[in-house]
């Protein structure tokens, strides 16, 4: 039935691209930063009690209903887990906006793509050269594939649709609650996303590497990894680097200051036809892990 539902749902935002960058947040995150005014005084208790109304609760309603519906038809099941599905994941958010960027770095408009980058990642790009456009938006397709595509579907293939939205959820609590730091109040949800983080890393950045350069992106894995600040998103970076074969990471002006940023990956300097590699990289990834969700689902029927 997850296989399904999964194929349904990725069909229907290919065909139905989200017109929002991300519903999800959009809905969630004006509740999560109410609760954050409301509750944070500083107790890490409160802390709790937000976390658990934000994230725990309609996980446990979506989970409920999921099952309760596929145990009165499994149609209403699928179609349920469906929609779920296809406002939790992202698949229409990583393509289209890095090929209006590829476009504008073809064209050699540099302000074009600055601008493009500044509203896809929020960040000042007033300063970026045409390589650092590029390099930044490999890391955009890189992290946001993993972030909003193939963690929600790890989870998902153990835990249902309950599984995805409880990351997504988990996800947007750590980005809206102090995210440079911890405090009482976000500690929690900082620990519990880290934990739920782990898992999903490896399998993106073993599947990078899998469906890329392999021994270029496991060098890069086990040498460079370590040294990017998150070591999760390190190794999603150092393996999708080394797949593709390019040099990501590397100091960025931003905010009139030189942010240092340690140099990940090997090769070439980046550029637009590898941040359309990078676009393909993530679509041959999502080939693999359907094709292996769909080996499980013929061998759990065949067990039977």
């Amino acid at each position: 039935m997850n296989f399904i539902a999964l194929i349904g749902a990725l069909a229907l935002t290919y065909y139905q691209p989200h017109r929002k960058l991300d519903w999800l947040q959009e809905i969630v995150a004006p509740f999560v930063q109410m609760l954050e005014r409301n509750f944070n005084g500083g107790n890490r208790l409160q802390g709790i009690t937000a976390w658990v109304l934000t994230v725990v609760v309609p996980s446990l309603l979506v989970g409920i209903v999921y099952y309760v519906l596929l145990e009165i038809n499994a149609i209403l099941g699928i179609l349920f887990g469906v929609a779920i599905l296809y406002f939790t994941l992202r698949l229409s958010q990583f393509g289209p906006r890095a090929e209006q960027i590829i476009a504008a770095l073809r064209t050699r408009n540099i302000d074009e793509a600055r601008l493009l980058l500044a509203q896809w990642e929020k960040v000042d790009s007033d300063s970026f050269t045409t390589t650092q456009v590029a390099q930044f938006s490999i890391e955009t397709v890189l992290s946001r594939s993993h972030f909003g595509l193939f963690a929600p579907i790890f989870w998902f293939v153990i835990f249902g649709p309950a599984g995805a939205v409880f990351y997504r959820l988990s996800h947007i609590v750590t980005m809206e609650w102090q995210p440079q730091e911890v405090t009482p109040f976000n500690q929690l949800a900082r620990k519990v996303f880290t934990w739920l983080n782990w898992p999903p890393a490896f399998v993106t950045a073993g599947s990078f590497a899998i469906v890329g350069d392999f021994e270029d992106a496991i060098y890069c894995w086990r040498s460079q990894a370590e040294s990017w600040s998150d070591k999760a998103m390190g190794m999603i970076l150092a393996s999708g680097a080394g797949a593709l074969g390019v040099r990501i990471g590397e100091p960025l002006p931003m905010n009139g200051i030189l942010v240092y940023r340690p140099e990940i990956g090997l090769g070439d300097e980046a550029d637009a036809d590898y941040l359309r590699s990078a676009v393909g990289l993530v679509w041959r990834v999502l080939v693999l892990l359907i094709g292996l969700l769909l080996l499980l689902t013929f061998a759990h029927w065949l067990g039977h």
